[in-house]
């Protein structure tokens, strides 16, 4: 598979463009920010009253309601919440769209799973970063970039010295992407891949593994500060070095023992079962199912904030005792308080 890098990317093709950023949330902030900081023309279009408003207008933004930042873009990144995104366009992107705009996506769950269905004449691209929108704006601002990836789904430029794709990689360049690396993919294959990551190893199985460890030690008598630490706080010490180097770089560092240990009890933890979860997993996703009961959730809810699964679930880990003891711990590491990836009061 080509990575593609700075040289491979024209700048100039995004900064000749009027972009509208659709959001100003984790990844709207981050992309509003990093184009205007690369030289791009960017209008952040947010709804009436929105809190992220004066955010926007403190980092030097231009920011109007969604249908005005529309009618002059030539690219339309459409950054808010997957569950909002369809109704945001069909009510107030699509009548607004101007003949030949190109729709852009920063993750393709809407397009893939047919719940946007753009109109013919438009390009449709993906350029997504392989990161949180923080880490994607505090990357970009210490010089590097994340990894991105770009997709093409409808390609309808014509009369242009360049294509869709070179758009997409114009974009991922002013976003900081190309610094890092950008390959391309399919919407299909991100969308699937990228909820199962989530799901199955990033968000759900990390986490149900260091709630599950930590209890483990509680109830055998171990103090809660020391389960923390040894199950929550020591992750990014061991994903650090995953990321750095593979595996086996972690294993190169780590001690004999702990690295004995690994290949004891690790198959005991993930096992077979474990895997054929995540098949069933990553079943629900291909079919839509996933997708349909996130929606369906989505719509019982009467301020957007989420329906009751993901409430009532979310209140469950705000109350766990591995949240209350590392609030506590947390607030005494000085280290950790020095410049916070999120700061709610800014992004």
């Amino acid at each position: 598979m080509k990575i593609y890098y700075e040289e491979d990317a024209n700048i100039e093709i995004i900064k000749n463009m009027n972009v509208s950023i659709i959001g100003y949330g984790s990844q709207g902030h981050a992309h509003a920010n990093n184009l205007h900081d690369s030289g791009v023309k960017v209008t952040v279009g947010l709804r009436e009253g929105s809190s992220s408003w004066s955010k926007a207008e403190e980092a030097g933004l231009k920011v109007t309601n969604v249908s005005d930042s529309v009618k002059d873009a030539d690219l339309v990144m459409i950054l808010t919440p997957d569950e909002f995104q369809a109704a945001i366009y069909n009510n107030e992107i699509k009548p607004n769209l101007k003949d030949n705009a190109i729709l852009a996506f920063a993750h393709g769950f809407n397009v893939h799973f047919k719940k946007i269905t753009p109109e013919a004449g438009h390009s449709v691209v993906m350029i997504a970063p392989k990161g949180p929108g923080h880490t994607v704006r505090s990357t970009y601002e210490n010089g590097g970039g994340v990894p991105s990836l770009i997709a093409i789904y409808e390609d309808a430029i014509t009369g242009e010295a360049y294509n869709a794709k070179d758009v997409a990689l114009s974009y991922a360049k002013a976003n900081g992407g190309t610094r890092a690396g950008v390959l391309e993919t399919s919407f299909k294959e991100e969308t699937e891949t990228d909820l199962f990551g989530e799901q199955a190893v990033l968000c759900g199985g990390i986490t149900a593994l260091i709630k599950a460890g930590y209890e483990t030690l509680v109830e055998a008598g171990y103090s809660p500060e020391m389960a923390y630490f040894e199950c929550l706080h020591e992750t990014k010490l061991i994903t650090d070095l995953i990321q750095e180097g593979g595996i086996a770089n972690m294993h190169y560092s780590i001690s004999n023992t702990a690295e004995y240990g690994d290949y004891l009890s690790g198959p005991k933890v993930i096992t077979p079962a474990t895997k054929d979860a995540m098949k069933e997993i990553l079943a629900n996703i291909q079919s839509g199912n996933f997708a349909d009961d996130f929606l369906n959730d989505c719509r019982q809810s009467n301020d957007g904030s989420g329906g009751p699964f993901m409430k009532s679930s979310r209140e469950a880990t705000k109350n766990h005792p591995i949240e209350l003891v590392g609030s506590e711990l947390r607030s005494k590491m000085k280290f950790l308080n020095n410049k916070k990836l999120v700061d709610k009061q800014k992004n």
